[in-house]
């Protein structure tokens, strides 16, 4: 018993010794914030964040270290970027706020165009994608590392079901604050209330707004279901998540090391969809448990939607960006629909 109780103490002094090596050895540090949970199964930045970090410590031996802020302690998402921009942070992960700094990651947000996310997969990893990241490299000096996943972006509301753009009419539902989702909804019929997130769920409480719209892990994680009664599965925009990192940082960095981070940005990306559909998924049988009314609507009712809402946002756009990405977007599900 004494030799054995040595030699598990040997063991443990051991491996304290090389974990203590391994931190002290670190000489690369790199910040990565976000602004969801840090709880990896109910939150896709905080499971992309995490196998991210522990990729990256693993693979470089302990040689870079990656500490990760989570829920918003460094800030919103246009904080991050500014911050991601000026190199007081290295890496960030968001979603819609990227657009105001390179308006063409926007024509992700046409309404109706990717119609299954593996199609908006394959268009996000494949030449579009790197193009878009490429454009958007040049114009912010942050390097898109891999596309993770917000999902699809439904409408609820307390007041009857949605089937197809007539049964938004008269109703005002919360939109970001983004001229997008204004044109969006309002070529629906509905009426479009910006209204900054932390005030959503009095708004909907109160009935200033008679619904919202927002992934279903969104809206199932912040119990809409309390305050709203009908969801309608419309899919309307395809949320992105995407990995971003200062490049000057980034190409400072020696190849071995630049490839171990590009490396497990990617796979964090995958884990970050994946957590995604299976919280979607969970979610949505939460929300009919919790007595939400499920309306799906068919083939010819979302062809009703997407002729409504995409002619007015594509007109709204070509205004904002260079219409050759709007083509260029729409080839790129094409290709991707027909294989």
């Amino acid at each position: 018993m004494k030799l054995s109780t040595k030699k598990i103490t040997l063991g443990l002094a051991t491996a304290a010794a090389i974990f203590a090596l391994q931190t002290q050895a670190a000489d690369i540090e790199l910040t990565l914030g976000h602004v969801d949970p840090q709880e990896w199964t109910t939150s896709k930045k905080g499971a992309a964040s995490k196998v991210f970090k522990d990729l990256v410590e693993a693979e470089s031996g302990g040689r870079i270290a990656v500490n990760v802020y989570p829920a918003g302690q460094l800030g919103g998402e246009t904080d991050l970027l500014q911050s991601a921009q000026e190199g007081t942070l290295s890496m960030a992960m968001v979603s819609g706020a990227y657009s105001k700094l390179c308006a063409e990651a926007s024509v992700l947000e046409i309404p109706y165009l990717f119609p299954s996310a593996p199609i908006a997969w394959e268009v996000l990893d494949g030449e579009f994608g790197k193009a878009l990241g490429e454009h958007c490299l040049q114009k912010t000096g942050l390097r898109t590392l891999a596309y993770a996943e917000t999902g699809f972006r439904n409408f609820t509301n307390s007041k009857r079901p949605i089937s197809e753009p007539k049964d938004l009419e008269g109703l005002k539902i919360r939109v970001m604050t983004t001229p997008l989702y204004v044109e969006m909804v309002k070529a629906l019929g509905g009426e479009p209330t910006p209204i900054a997130w932390p005030e959503v769920p009095s708004a909907l409480a109160t009935g200033v707004v008679d619904g919202q719209e927002n992934p279903v892990s969104v809206i199932y994680g912040n119990k809409f279901y309390e305050m709203q009664k009908y969801i309608s599965l419309d899919g309307h925009v395809y949320g992105t998540d995407f990995i971003l990192m200062n490049d000057e940082l980034l190409q400072s960095l020696n190849p071995q090391d630049q490839a171990i981070i590009k490396r497990a940005a990617k796979v964090a990306g995958l884990v970050g969809r994946a957590i995604q559909q299976v919280n979607s998924a969970e979610g949505l049988a939460k929300l009919a448990e919790n007595g939400m009314e499920i309306t799906v609507p068919n083939a010819e009712q979302m062809a009703k939607f997407q002729s409504a809402a995409q002619p007015a946002v594509i007109e709204w756009l070509k205004g904002e960006i260079d219409p050759t990405w709007i083509t260029k977007a729409q080839d790129a599900v094409k290709t991707a629909s027909s294989n």
